[in-house]
């Protein structure tokens, strides 16, 4: 069975956001409030995919092609009159083909991933939800309004991956493992060497 390829505009970022995760943006370049325009008349998302080299703002971006689709769950005009929204994941995507339009929005041809098998946060790993929980009383993550399931392996570790202090290749690493019990092994190591560290 081939999975259905979507057409969909690409948001390139220093930032990362997986399935369930929320992550406010702000929006000012006219190539983006037209981007979040269309994607609101037609209800449909974008995919956030993480910046290899070149600036947020710059006119040439290369990215990664494991990103994440996502959709605007909220949107406002903010103090210092730029427009912020907060959009939140929905499925791992792969970026098939890309290209950039005359107006410099990137675009691209996308398939989504395999769904991650739900898992029960094994015993061995049981300091991973109580970081989780400690990164949740911060109140920019819990003005957020996340919900977490503290016992789904895929969720304690796609929100560790958004949230803790790593570089951008060992996130995108992260993203692109398929097996929740395979990310929480290497992030239980990260913990440890930030610790140590």
């Amino acid at each position: 069975m081939t999975k259905p390829i979507m057409h969909v505009p690409l948001f390139p970022l220093n930032s990362i956001v997986l399935p369930r995760g929320r992550i406010p943006l702000q929006l000012f370049e006219p190539r983006y409030i037209d981007m979040l325009t269309r994607c609101l008349k037609e209800d449909r998302g974008f995919v956030v995919v993480l910046l290899r080299d070149g600036e947020e703002t710059g006119p040439v971006a290369r990215f990664y092609d494991i990103g994440t689709y996502v959709r605007i769950i909220d949107f406002q005009q903010l103090e210092n009159g730029l427009l912020g929204i907060t959009v939140e994941g929905e499925t791992k995507v792969s970026v098939v083909r890309s290209w950039q339009q005359d107006d410099g929005l990137n675009v691209g041809d996308v398939e989504c991933l395999l769904e991650e098998t739900w898992s029960e946060v094994p015993e061995r790993y049981i300091e991973l939800p109580s970081v989780l929980q400690a990164l949740f009383r911060h109140p920019v993550i819990r003005d957020l309004s996340m919900e977490v399931d503290y016992e789904d392996a895929r969720d304690v570790g796609w929100r560790l991956t958004e949230l803790l202090p790593l570089d951008k290749q060992e996130k995108q690493r992260l993203v692109e493992l398929q097996d929740p019990l395979e990310r929480l092994s290497r992030l239980q190591g990260l913990l440890e060497a930030l610790e140590e560290g």
